[in-house]
């Protein structure tokens, strides 16, 4: 090692740096991707195979200095793929998706080579390990603020979508993504490949790079016992048609020991071979994906490979684990380069792909939108004939698709059983069969795998990257997909340019599924919105009728880098307000639907349509008795916080729309107030934060099995009777 003078102003916080390179002397004096160029020449170049080699080392140096910065992070996941990211960069490859949000460090230091953080006033090595995990820097997991970056990466088992979701809307771009063996033991990853290739037989242009590296986040990997011979089958198995593995063993030769090995311990002629070998590999599959064929990289080498510690042990950092640790000073040391290598592997990299990732990857510019025109809502008369609110809105959903030629709906459990089936008759589900029966077709735009994940996945990776979207399910089963949907929500909170807002129509609620018992009947998931609408950019809409629900998918339609879900019943229902009435209660939060003057009031403050119909039964009860009652119909729950009480200031595209004081008293006032929802009490949080009243709450308690939805509200103490005994109990 040696104190470096003349260093690259980039290298500014470096501990250690080699006086001289084996091979640099020969293959490293001028950079491998020309001026002007935008990848390497040939695969065949021994200078470009060692300068991938050295852009590997300087990936491993940064990973692990800049989380041994903090005592904390993980390297070692990452540095098992370093020299397949570095290949694909040398390849002009940079719209690259992660599955792993492990690897985030990894990905930091890839994106810092290329000058793109200097978007966010990270100009050195220095900046690097200053702002890695700390606010307003580089948090522990891949986010949707970080510049060249393309995708958020939280829960295993969602990078795949936004790889899929890329290749669809930008054809001939290639996304690989990474894939760790771990996670690779979650259903959803095979299923959702599977479905889309099904769904889009000519979109192949993303690319699965399988780290195989034996070992998961503290043990062993589920796939780690399987032969070479097994793991290629069961890619073909699951429709790869080009499975294409690379095995670090077969270059050993340094006697490692076991399946998996790792080749910084080869000699410089293994070292030079193997990564030769991932550069023609990465190459052959690059081309593969790109010319129509379902592939698949898979690069089997030890994790941890070239860092502190190896298998396991290598995958996080724990308090103690400083750059000054004995263990992790002598992995820095051997992985240091000259400051002229690594001026080397800057220049190649900002070469690449025509220049820094924060320029040139598709997520860095909006993706443009066809003008929607004006939508074709219809208006139905108050009091008339009873509408279905999901069919209503279907109507409009059909118009959108027709005029976006990218517009996605995605649905589990199928459109038809949601009372949206005019949304298959105009956009058609996509299916390799024709059948006009079932409004099937290949061309088809309504995409409809049985997993809630497959379908969030795509429909919010879409949204992420710049396409509307419509994710429909049962609010029963939409659990499944809401892990994904909450990483994009809260992304798109951070991100640094706009992007349609991720739409959700939940049906099919708990009180229409009466015969179906408690497996349809999980109105609990509102408890995750209720908890989400802090974000800030989170908004739950519960329009109360067919009119309302147009105007609520209208202003959704109109709204940037949000998420919003939309709840209503399939059931024909009262036409209860105006499209004015709805306006009103998204940009207040609530509207009055009915006031009964009397000597005393009780205000009953409702979620839902459906439950709205007990709630008139009362009024009409208490009118009898003299005593006056006022029904609010709660549409935007998100507008009745106070400011104080979400971060909305915190979100890109900011709303700062809440009901004033005084405003929520004259829609709340009254000698009592009730809430009542047909699903978590935790979304009349809002209004009984900032309520004076004298107040109490009815919602759902558990499901069961019942004739009618009357039955199952009576179960949860849903009715007219309990309303009015309650209201009067209130006002003494």
């Amino acid at each position: 090692m040696t104190v470096a003078t003349n260093i690259p102003a980039f290298c500014q916080g470096i501990q250690y740096f080699q006086e001289k390179l084996s091979g640099f002397a020969e293959y490293g004096q001028e950079p491998a991707i020309k001026e002007g160029e935008i990848a390497i020449a040939s695969t065949q170049d021994k200078a470009a195979v060692y300068q991938t080699m050295l852009a590997a080392d300087a990936l491993r140096y940064l990973t692990l200095q800049i989380t041994a910065s903090k005592e904390s992070g993980h390297p070692g996941g990452f540095a098992s793929i370093a020299d397949t990211i570095a290949a694909l960069v040398m390849l002009g490859y940079k719209n690259i998706i992660t599955e792993v949000g492990h690897h985030a460090p990894g990905f930091y230091s890839n994106v810092f080579l290329d000058t793109s953080l200097e978007a966010i006033s990270i100009n050195t090595v220095q900046d690097l390990r200053d702002r890695f995990r700390e606010m307003h820097g580089l948090l522990g997991h891949l986010s949707g603020q970080i510049p060249g970056l393309l995708n958020p990466a939280g829960p295993l088992g969602q990078g795949q979508h936004f790889a899929m979701a890329g290749a669809k809307l930008h054809p001939g771009v290639l996304f690989p993504v990474t894939i760790g063996d771990g996670g690779l033991g979650e259903p959803y990853i095979m299923s959702s490949f599977g479905h889309f290739n099904t769904a889009y037989p000519e979109v192949t242009n993303f690319l699965p790079i399988l780290v195989w590296n034996g070992y998961s986040q503290e043990h062993h990997s589920m796939v780690s016992t399987k032969t070479n011979e097994e793991m290629i089958a069961y890619w073909h198995g699951n429709g790869f048609a080009e499975v294409i593995l690379v095995n670090a063993k077969d270059y050993d030769d340094s006697n490692q020991p076991g399946e998996y090995v790792d080749s910084t311990k080869f000699s410089f002629d293994s070292r030079m071979a193997f990564t030769q070998a991932i550069l023609e590999a990465t190459d052959q599959a690059a081309k593969s994906a790109l010319s129509g064929k379902l592939t698949v990289l898979i690069i089997k080498q030890l994790k941890g490979a070239g860092v502190h510690k190896r298998g396991a042990q290598s995958h996080n950092l724990y308090p103690g684990d400083s750059v000054e640790k004995d263990y992790i000073v002598n992995a820095l040391q051997e992985r240091a380069l000259t400051p002229e290598a690594w001026q080397l592997v800057r220049t190649n990299y900002l070469r690449s792909n025509g220049g820094a990732a924060v320029d040139t990857v598709v997520t860095e510019k909006e993706l443009p939108l066809p003008d929607l025109g004006n939508l074709p809502l219809e208006e139905y008369p108050v009091e008339g004939d009873k509408k279905v609110a999901t069919t209503a809105m279907g109507a409009i959903v059909g118009y959108v698709g027709k005029q976006d030629p990218n517009f996605v709906v995605t649905n589990a459990d199928g459109n038809a059983a949601s009372g949206i089936n005019n949304i298959n008759v105009a956009l058609k589900i996509i299916h390799p069969t024709t059948d006009d029966l079932y409004f099937q077709q290949p061309q088809g735009q309504v995409y409809e795998p049985l997993s809630e994940d497959a379908c969030a996945g795509l429909a919010v990776g879409l949204a992420l990257f710049g396409a509307r979207t419509l994710w429909c399910s049962y609010e029963s089963f939409a659990i499944n997909g809401l892990p994904i949907w909450q990483t994009v929500t809260q992304a798109m909170a951070e991100l640094r340019r706009t992007t349609p807002s991720t739409i959700t129509l939940f049906t099919a609620g708990a009180l229409e599924q009466g015969r179906n018992g408690w497996t349809h009947q999980r109105p609990e998931i509102e408890n995750y919105f209720a908890a989400m609408m802090r974000n800030g950019n989170v908004f739950p809409l519960f329009p109360c009728d067919a009119n309302s629900i147009q105007v609520c998918y209208e202003w959704a339609l109109s709204t940037r880098n949000k998420g919003i879900t939309i709840t209503a019943s399939k059931s024909p229902l009262p036409i209860r307000t105006t499209f004015a009435q709805t306006h009103e209660g998204l940009e207040k939060g609530a509207v009055v639907l009915q006031e009964i003057s009397g000597d005393k009031t009780v205000t009953f403050a409702v979620i839902g349509d459906m439950t709205l119909i007990p709630v008139f039964e009362a009024a009409e009860q208490l009118k009898s008795q003299g005593i006056g009652c006022k029904i609010v119909s709660v549409i935007n729950p998100r507008r009745l916080y106070r400011s104080s009480d979400v971060a909305w200031e915190t979100c890109s595209e900011k709303d700062g729309g809440f009901l004033t004081d005084a405003e929520f008293d004259n829609l709340f006032s009254g000698d009592a107030l009730i809430g009542i929802t047909g699903g978590t009490s935790a979304m009349l949080e809002t209004i009984m934060l900032r309520s004076n009243s004298r107040r109490d709450v009815f919602a759902w308690k558990r499901g069961e099995t019942t004739a009618s939805a009357g039955q199952i509200m009576a179960f949860n103490g849903l009715t007219a009777d309990n309303f009015v005994k309650r209201a009067r109990q209130l006002i003494g």
